[in-house]
C-alpha cells in the first residue's frame, strides 16, 4: 500500500573548513532557534562526527520546507563561508518532490522517493 505521507526530509552534509568547527557551532543554536518557530518543522538538530556536520530536518510538506529554506538562508549562507555542502539528500513522496525539484536544482541534491511506510 503507498504512502500517504507528506513529509519532506533534508538531508544535507557539510565539510567545516579546518579549525572553523567551533565557529560551525556557534550559528547550531542561532539555526535551532530560527528553526524551532516555524510550526510545520517536525525536527531539526545537528550531529557531528569530526569536522563532518550533519542537519537532520523534517518538514509536513514541500512548501513548509522551501520556506524554512527561505527563512534560514542568511545563517545558512554564514555556514557555506565556513564549511562546504558536501551532500544533500531531499526524501519525500514524487507528489511533494515535484515542488522540491527545480527550487533546490542548484544544490545538485540528490532525490529519494518514499513510495511505502507510515508516520503517526
Amino acid at each position: 500500500m503507498p504512502t500517504q505521507d507528506t513529509c519532506c526530509t533534508i538531508v544535507p552534509y557539510f565539510a567545516v573548513h579546518n579549525g572553523q568547527l567551533d565557529a560551525f557551532k556557534e550559528l547550531c543554536p542561532q539555526l535551532v532557534a530560527q528553526t524551532e518557530g516555524e510550526d510545520q518543522c517536525l525536527y531539526y538538530g545537528f550531529s557531528f562526527n569530526g569536522d563532518t556536520v550533519h542537519c537532520r530536518e523534517g518538514y509536513e510538506n514541500a512548501d513548509d520546507a522551501l520556506n524554512h529554506i527561505e527563512k534560514i538562508g542568511p545563517l545558512l549562507e554564514q555556514c557555506l563561508q565556513i564549511s562546504e555542502l558536501t551532500r544533500i539528500e531531499i526524501h519525500g513522496p514524487e507528489a511533494e518532490l515535484a515542488k522540491l525539484r527545480e527550487p533546490l536544482a542548484g544544490l545538485n541534491p540528490e532525490f529519494f522517493v518514499l513510495e511505502y511506510g507510515f508516520r503517526r
